[in-house]
């Protein structure tokens, strides 16, 4: 009796009925993910939940995936790809980050999207910008990126690689792309009143789409006196009428006001302020970075390998019955 009684459970789990059901909670769930920042997770990842246990008890109660074995395992690797799909939306991370040249990566966001279960390992990644070039065509058409970027290995030695917005430096299972958002960065060294000096760099707004705004208000390491800094420079970096190449000016000024007072400042010049010294170093570019973590594509690509090889087998088992030509 116990026996019947799981088996109608299972027959009444395996219904075409309760699978149009999920499909149709699936689909709302995708328009909620797209439309609610916060609700990227669940919407999915529980109709993938529902519709993996009705494929399974499809697979348990129907005697036609026992006798035909190509069919048993493209059921199943289609169970595997729900599965795993769910899986990717409770682990992946999408993220954003900005480094200057000769900066290191310490493990900090500017912005990310995560799934509830990332097992968030960026603290242990590290790898540092050394520098990158962009060809421009006529009309300010952007080329391919080419970023230069240095990390340690296991055994602690230094690599190095050229990555770009599809070539992507992969570091414990995290994969780092370059992002349209560039700019230049001017460093500073702060050197308070009452503490350790320390440098610090300004990203002012991404060049060349914010070409005549590149000014950003920033505060200091440890100081309560925020600054307003504007980059000015005569020279056309990137000319629309010719080729050209991301770079920096070879000549510039750094306006900062702190207050009412207005400082007109190069490399190596300081300005005095409430609470230490703030002295120019130098310019520099940044460069934005995309970040993207998902454990289950190299397993979702065997998976639909294996999906299309067994029905690929079934169907040619199905026609090589009978001849050709009949």
């Amino acid at each position: 009796m116990l026996r019947e009684s799981a088996y109608a459970s299972l027959k009444a789990l395996a219904s075409l009925k309760l699978t149009l059901v999920i499909l149709a909670l699936l689909g709302a769930g995708i328009i909620v993910s797209y439309q609610l920042e916060g609700a990227r997770t669940w919407p999915l990842v529980l109709p993938l939940g529902l519709l993996a246990v009705n494929l399974a008890a499809a697979v348990a109660t129907n005697g036609v995936f026992r006798r035909q074995t190509a069919l048993l395992v493209f059921h199943l690797a289609l169970i595997a790809l729900v599965l795993l799909v769910a899986a990717g939306r409770l682990s992946y991370l999408k993220g954003k980050l900005e480094l200057a040249e000769g900066e290191v990566f310490d493990g900090t966001l500017t912005d990310f999207d995560a799934g509830p279960l990332h097992p968030w390992r960026l603290d242990r990644v590290r790898f540092a910008n050394e520098g990158f070039t962009i060809d421009y065509a006529p009309g300010v058409r952007r080329g391919p990126t080419r970023n230069q970027v240095v990390w340690e290995d296991a055994a602690g030695n230094a690599q190095r690689a050229v990555v770009g917005d599809h070539d992507p430096l992969v570091l414990r299972g995290y994969r780092f792309y370059t992002s349209h958002n560039k700019g230049f960065a001017p460093v500073f060294l702060w050197q308070p009143k009452h503490g350790e000096a320390a440098l610090g760099s300004v990203h002012l707004p991404s060049y060349p789409i914010h070409e005549y705004r590149q000014a950003q208000e920033w505060t200091p390491p440890g100081s309560r006196e925020a600054v307003w800094v504007m980059l000015q420079f005569d020279e056309v970096i990137l000319d629309p009428e010719r080729p050209s190449e991301f770079r920096l000016p070879a000549q510039h000024s750094l306006v900062v006001r702190a207050g009412e007072e207005r400082h007109e400042l190069r490399p190596g010049e300081a300005v005095e302020l409430g609470d230490g010294r703030l002295v120019y170093q130098g310019l520099r570019s940044w460069m934005g970075y995309t970040v993207f973590y998902d454990w289950t594509l190299p397993w979702l690509l065997a998976a639909c390998v294996v999906a299309v090889a067994s029905l690929a087998w079934h169907f040619w088992g199905k026609f090589a019955a009978k001849p050709w030509d009949a």
